[in-house]
């Protein structure tokens, strides 16, 4: 352990070291030409990146639409958000996305198990179920799991173009569940000309991955088409188990677009995963303990997309009407007592709205919408539903040049729990030295889910209220050598009360629970060349307890203490090498505080060998020392484990 440690902090050292020299080797750029607008028209990508948003116009291609809903700038936006893209999931030869996210600042993830097994976001010490996640523009959480949250399991990246988290509440523009943070799943969008993709690899624990996709253009139409599988035999679920779980998925994303002219335009979209993985269970007599078990789970997930955007006003105005959808189908089975289903669940919402973005000048633009949405879930004992209606409204505002002012209000009418009001605003400005200051307040709620409402065998309550979470955060991001290097740091301190746990008292769902987390994020990204990449994070991240009976204690599952560090070189053979470190601190996993979970090290190492144009050959090894560790209290982690493919590419 000290070994690797040693290993962490040399990486980041090496990199922050290296900064200034480079800084100090590499000449000046060039000033901005005095006639270079900072609203300059993109390429037609940004079309593809946002999609179902509104999308104006700007000069840079790294636009982020988690903060406000509609496309922006990364310089007019003040809060803190990180962006993925395909390059970057392709670099790091990531299968499960969770593994990606967990190298951000202030994520940190749980796996129960191997792959396949339920894993959990947390953003700044939220709970996993306060995470909103979004794929292509639709809600996915689940509307009939206790929490209402999105099990990351199932989310591989094979079909991923693009991914952004927002860390903080933002509940203006997304409504509940935003209190940890937003992330945003953009998967493949459709190209100009006709382009294919593919890999296929094997490796350790029997693991097949194979994926697929195709883009391209018509006339007025576009499209994209995704197909993947992955089958593995996996480690066993129970930490002390020896019989494998595996899993499987097979799954498919696709989309149109149809440009009826330049002004009017239709988005179809979809998503589709089938996937299946082995679990441990326990004893079904005292004293109940975790087993090697045959039994299974299932998950079907469906989600669509359908909108029409209309620009007037020679594209001041933006318009969307839209519907979106989110089946989610769960079944687990137990051959033990039957081979029927020992446990379904089934939630599904469909969700209704309307987004205006009008820009009244260059420096002054609004966006406002109405939404309305209905959920309902089984799980074979209680059949529920509800609905709510939602407005909101935001000005974005720069009154001077390189400041930008952004402020925002929604109301929800819950036909459950009634009416909510949250508040929103955020600033940004950068220095002439391309120093950027941010500078946020937001608010964030959770509507009791319809477990936690109407949950069967009295366990529900329809007397919840929602959780709410007010948050400050203040952030400085430094850009040096033409945007070369770039290093971030941000402060962040969020309130939430009202949450929702089970109270033994009552044996129910109730308002018991405070907590509050107060952190720093650090991040780093040093491209001294087209050949060479560096990047690393550190997040600290003090999650406390103020709960009746808990007060002062940990969080459960949330390390205090987390850093990464990555490099990738492409040599002069054309050989890509990289490496990724992380390293996580100590935890607990229960709310006392009395089970401790060490912290732990893991190593990556990743090659990647081109043939040609259009043909690749890569490999891994992950967990490079054989780190034992545990995360989730009785569940295993994966060994060092070797993986070898190969990736095609035509355009």
């Amino acid at each position: 352990m000290l070994k690797k440690s040693i290993l962490v902090s040399s990486a980041l050292a090496a990199i922050v070291f290296a900064v200034p020299a480079f800084a100090q080797s590499t000449p000046p750029p060039d000033p901005k030409p005095a006639d270079q607008s900072d609203r300059e028209v993109i390429d037609e990508t940004a079309n593809d990146i946002v999609g179902v948003f509104s999308v104006p116009k700007y000069s840079r291609g790294d636009i982020v639409i988690t903060s406000t809903g509609v496309v922006e700038s990364p310089d007019e936006i003040g809060q803190a958000v990180t962006v993925i893209d395909r390059k970057t999931i392709e670099r790091r030869q990531t299968v499960a996305l969770s593994d990606l996210l967990a190298t951000t600042p202030g994520i940190t993830v749980t796996r129960n198990g191997g792959l396949g097994g339920f894993t959990a976001v947390r953003i700044r010490g939220a709970e996993g179920e306060q995470t909103l996640t979004l794929i292509d523009g639709v809600r996915v959480n689940d509307p009939s799991s206790p929490g209402g949250g999105f099990d990351f399991a199932n989310l591989l990246s094979g079909s991923v173009d693009r991914v952004e988290i927002l860390r903080g509440p933002n509940s203006v523009p997304w409504g509940s569940q935003a209190i940890g943070g937003v992330i945003n799943v953009v998967t493949a969008q459709p190209t100009s000309g006709l382009q294919a993709r593919g890999n296929v690899e094997y490796g350790s624990f029997d693991t097949v991955v194979a994926n697929a996709g195709v883009s391209g253009s018509s006339g007025i139409f576009k499209g994209s088409f995704n197909a993947g599988y992955l089958k593995s035999d996996g480690i066993s679920a129970f930490s002390g188990g020896t019989e494998p779980d595996g899993y499987r998925q097979y799954g498919a994303t696709g989309r149109i677009e149809i440009a009826f002219t330049d002004s009017i335009s239709l988005d179809l979209r979809g998503y589709y995963a089938d996937s299946r993985a082995d679990i441990d269970g326990f004893q079904s007599v005292f004293p109940y303990a975790q087993i090697d078990t045959p039994e299974y789970a299932k998950t079907q997930e469906l989600y669509g997309y359908a909108g029409l955007k209309v620009d007037l006003a020679n594209g001041r105005f933006h318009n969307r009407v839209a519907f979106s959808i989110a089946d989610i189908n769960r079944d687990n089975f137990d051959p033990r007592f039957s081979p029927a289903l020992s446990f379904f669940g089934r939630g599904r919402s469909e969700r209704y709205t309307y987004q205006g973005d009008f820009a009244l000048s260059d420096a002054v633009r609004l966006v406002g919408g109405a939404e309305h949405e209905d959920t309902r879930f089984t799980d074979g004992t209680v059949v529920k539903s509800r609905g709510v209606t939602s407005v909101y409204g935001q000005a974005i505002v720069s009154p001077v040049d390189r400041l930008t002012l952004t402020g925002g209000v929604r109301y929800d009418d819950d036909s459950e729990f009634g009416g909510h009001t949250t508040w929103g605003a955020n600033a940004v400005y950068t220095l002439p030295t391309n120093t950027t200051i941010r500078g946020s307040y937001a608010e964030g709620f959770k509507a009791p889910t319809l477990f936690q409402l109407f949950g069967s065998f009295g366990l529900g309550n329809p007397n919840l209220r929602p959780e709410t979470a007010q948050s400050y955060d203040v952030g400085i991001e430094q850009r040096l050598v033409d945007g070369k290097i770039k290093a971030s740091l941000t402060w962040f301190h969020r309130d939430t009360i009202n949450q929702i746990d089970f109270d033994q008292n009552t044996f129910s769902y109730n308002n018991i629970a405070r907590t509050k987390a107060e952190g720093l994020e650090f991040g780093l990204d040093v491209r001294p060349t087209d050949r060479l990449t560096l990047s690393g994070s550190y997040s600290f991240i003090d999650s406390t307890n103020l709960s009746a009976g808990f007060v002062g204690k940990d969080l459960a599952r949330r390390p205090h203490q987390s850093v990464s560090a990555s490099v990738d070189w492409e040599t002069p053979f054309k050989l890509n090498v990289g490496a990724t470190v992380l390293s996580v601190g100590d935890s607990f996993d229960d709310p006392g505080n009395f089970s401790r979970l060490d912290g732990y090290t893991v190593l990556g190492l990743r090659a990647d060998f081109p043939v040609g144009e259009k043909l690749s050959i890569y490999g891994r090894v992950d967990n490079v020392f054989d780190e034992k560790y545990t995360v989730v209290k009785g569940y295993g982690t994966p060994g060092r484990a070797a993986y070898g493919g190969i990736r095609l590419r035509f355009e």
